[in-house]
This record gives C-alpha cells, structure tokens and sequence, in this order.
C-alpha cells in the first residue's frame, strides 16, 4: 500500500491507498475541498463546523440519489446510443457534400 499527502481546509494528512486507487482518492479530495470552499463562502463556517456540515450534506444528497433509484445506467445508454446514431447520421450527410 502507497501513501498520500492531502491537505484539507488547510491541514496535511498521510493516507494509505492502494496505487489503483490513487488518482480516484486525488479526485476525492479536489471534490471535498471544493465542497469546503463553496459552503464555506456561504455560512462563513471554518474548521471542524464547517468539515461536519459539509459531511452531512454530502451524505444528505447520497441518501437522496440512493432513495431516487439511483442512476439509471440502462437508460443513458439508451439516450447515449440514440445520440452517437444521430450524429453519425449528420456526420455521413455532411460526408456527402464533400
């Protein structure tokens, strides 16, 4: 297992993850800080108040995609498919006059 060096709201930390992992942790943590910064310019909460209010808006907007359904991977497929055919559709008339 690697370690990482993060640094939120200010303060550093060493995590393990696995090498695999490494650039979805990165991207974790981008998303985290970004949550502190936007929440943070709206209640002017810093430190362990604003680490805990951004928690539990991050798990109050989990819960409600989960209770949602989720994500519906079938049908934006579906939708993606229909867009690529449509677009290949353009492409082969826009072909023809070239």
């Amino acid at each position: 297992m690697d370690t990482l060096d993060i640094t939120l709201l200010g303060k550093e930390y060493r995590v393990g993850c696995q090498p695999e992992e490494r650039e979805a942790l990165e991207s974790a943590v981008r998303f985290l800080e970004e949550r502190f910064i936007d929440l943070g310019a709206k209640t002017q909460a810093s430190g362990e108040k604003l680490a805990v209010m951004t928690a539990l808006n991050i798990a109050h907007e989990y819960l409600q995609f989960q209770r949602s359904g989720g994500f519906d991977m079938p049908g934006m497929k579906r939708r993606i498919e229909s867009m690529s055919s449509r677009l290949d559709d353009v492409v082969a008339q826009q072909e023809k006059l070239f």
